[in-house]
């Protein structure tokens, strides 16, 4: 997986936990984990040209840092 040029982010490693049982607010007695799935999420990364030190050049960018300004399209 690519990373941002600019800041770095690139995809992260996580878990969905899945619960079951129903609510205490509904009248049950309580959710409770059942299981934990591995999963990852991935960074918005786009493969843009911006410009650097006045010449064109290809990047892959994540969105946060194209909203933000932090580059200058070519």
């Amino acid at each position: 997986m690519a990373k941002c040029t600019i800041c770095g982010k690139q995809q992260v490693v996580g878990g969905s936990i899945v619960r079951k049982g129903l609510a205490k607010k509904v009248g049950g007695i309580g959710t409770h984990v059942v299981k934990n799935n591995k999963r990852v999420f991935k960074a918005n990364i786009q493969s843009i040209r911006i410009r650097v030190n006045g010449g064109v050049k290809r990047a892959q960018v994540c969105t946060s840092c194209i909203r933000s300004g932090k580059i200058e399209k070519a």
